[in-house]
């Protein structure tokens, strides 16, 4: 079936929720996000163990797909996007200093957001872990991309339409919250750069009855809507999500999540160089990078293949 209705209608909602202003107003959607994530991979991991309970064994093996499923070619490719799908589920840091901007004190905020940062990869790791292991589990080299979504479940129908609808929502505060600290810099900058433009720093306020006026600025709600509305021309024209996901978590991993905040570590503690924590460092950051090379190599890759039987904006496939 075609997608670009949803994708369109995806896209209008993000173009209302991008008019919120700041990244601290984002709190309730960032809470409903958090819920339904967990919604939604409760009730995959759950349907995962119905599964292999159902079958009767535990399908698939400790080396992955079979050659024969893939060739030995795709099989590496595949492994090398899984890569870039495992670092975009880290990929994090990009709104870390953001999150911890918006804490109060005391305790510091460097404290609370360690004990935050320890619990939230702690929790995350064992849901992926239990919802990969059970999905592959259940349905072996047959195992959809997408373990809700892909087939393979049938019923009962009721609860797959929650969990689809948990998606939904998830990505919806999902993509305000990682879109926000983009927006405040570019907001920032302009304003920065054009002080004296009233199109970027004058706020028109908009009474809302029952609730405080609504500070609308006109540069906001034009580069705001522009972006969204690209984003979902892009989705439109590239509607591979493990691919994409693989490719953005690729480009993002490395520079964000390793090499900055481990240069930034040895900076802020005097590291001296070619000392033993200086190479630990070093090397750790090297091998990310390799990592992040096969990840965007191999998600690449997938896209390639993909485009090859698909027509953008089809109605049908």
């Amino acid at each position: 079936m075609n997608s670009n209705p949803y994708m369109i209608g995806f896209g209008i909602a993000e173009t209302i929720f991008s008019q919120i202003p700041d990244f601290d107003q984002l709190w309730w959607l960032s809470i409903v996000a958090a819920v339904m994530s967990f919604t939604y991979s409760t009730i995959g991991l759950g349907l995962g163990i119905a599964k292999v309970a159902e079958n009767g064994k535990i399908r698939g093996s400790l080396t992955g797909i079979s050659v024969g499923t893939v060739t030995q070619t795709q099989k590496i490719w595949r492994s090398f996007q899984a890569l870039g799908d495992m670092a975009f589920a880290y990929s994090y840091s990009l709104i870390l200093i953001e999150i911890q901007d918006t804490l109060k004190a005391p305790p510091s905020e460097s404290k609370t957001m360690s004990k935050a940062t320890l619990l939230s990869v702690g929790v995350t790791t064992l849901f992926y872990m239990l919802c990969g292991c059970m999905g592959y589990a259940a349905f072996g080299d047959l195992s959809p991309g997408n373990l809700l979504t892909g087939f393979g479940f049938y019923n009962p129908f009721w609860l797959l339409d929650i969990a689809n609808a948990a998606i939904v929502i998830h990505l919806v505060g999902a993509y305000q919250v990682y879109c926000q600290p983009l927006f405040a810099f570019i907001e920032k900058s302009a304003a920065k750069r054009f002080p004296d433009s009233e199109f970027i720093t004058k706020d028109v306020k908009i009474p809302i009855p029952g609730f405080r006026p609504y500070n609308l600025n006109l540069f906001r709600l034009v580069w705001r809507t522009i972006f969204v509305m690209l984003t979902t021309l892009i989705s439109m024209l590239l509607p591979f999500f493990n691919d994409i996901v693989g490719l953005l978590g690729a480009i993002g991993f490395w520079p964000l999540t390793v090499y900055f905040p481990v240069e930034m570590y040895i900076s802020q503690n005097k590291i001296a160089k070619w000392s033993t924590r200086w190479l630990c460092l070093q090397i750790l950051s090297i091998a990310c990078l390799i990592i992040t090379i096969a990840a965007a190599a191999g998600s690449i890759a997938g896209v390639i293949l993909d485009l090859k039987s698909y027509k953008p904006f089809s109605t049908a496939y």
